[in-house]
């Protein structure tokens, strides 16, 4: 392993602020080989893997420097579907970096932790987001998913653009 490699996974280790943007890098690169041709996609597609779920992302905004995309999974729900993690992110495309905005799982039950001096609970609280985040694409990845242009379809009438689940 490189030096830079093991510096990086030495520091996923603490939670601190420099520890964080690696995990953003990190994340950006685990995208990255989910999407390669992101900035060439538009609205929503889904893409289809034998023996898993089928994943859906759609582009919400694409602008020069950033990208709002959701990547969820669909479920049925009865008469309607679910959508989970319904992970909302946020691209970088400068920084080559990604944070996850918001998400939905299914456990919503979280302790509040009280502030204490030398923690910072917004950086704990994005820490767990994109650790999180980088295990999911890691998944995907090793499940087969890929978003190419060749690979992927449109995402079927019945499933909203927004992903609202409602």
């Amino acid at each position: 392993m490189s030096g830079a490699a093991v510096s990086t996974f030495a520091r996923f280790g603490t939670h601190d602020l420099a520890a964080l943007i690696d995990l953003y890098e990190s994340n950006y690169v685990r995208l990255m080989r989910l999407v390669p041709e992101l900035t060439d996609m538009r609205g929503t597609v889904v893409s289809r893997v034998a023996g898993a779920l089928d994943l859906y992302l759609t582009v919400d905004e694409c602008f020069k420097y950033t990208t709002t995309l959701t990547l969820t999974y669909r479920f049925k729900d009865g008469e309607c579907f679910a959508f989970e993690p319904n992970a909302r992110l946020c691209v970088y495309h400068d920084v080559r970096a990604v944070e996850i905005l918001s998400h939905c799982r299914r456990r919503r039950s979280r302790s509040v932790v009280p502030w204490r001096r030398g923690r910072m609970p917004e950086v704990e609280r994005r820490w767990e987001l994109n650790r999180f985040l980088r295990k999911w694409l890691r998944f995907c990845t090793h499940q087969g998913h890929l978003f190419l242009a060749c690979t992927t379809s449109p995402a079927a009438l019945d499933a909203p653009a927004n992903f609202s689940g409602s």
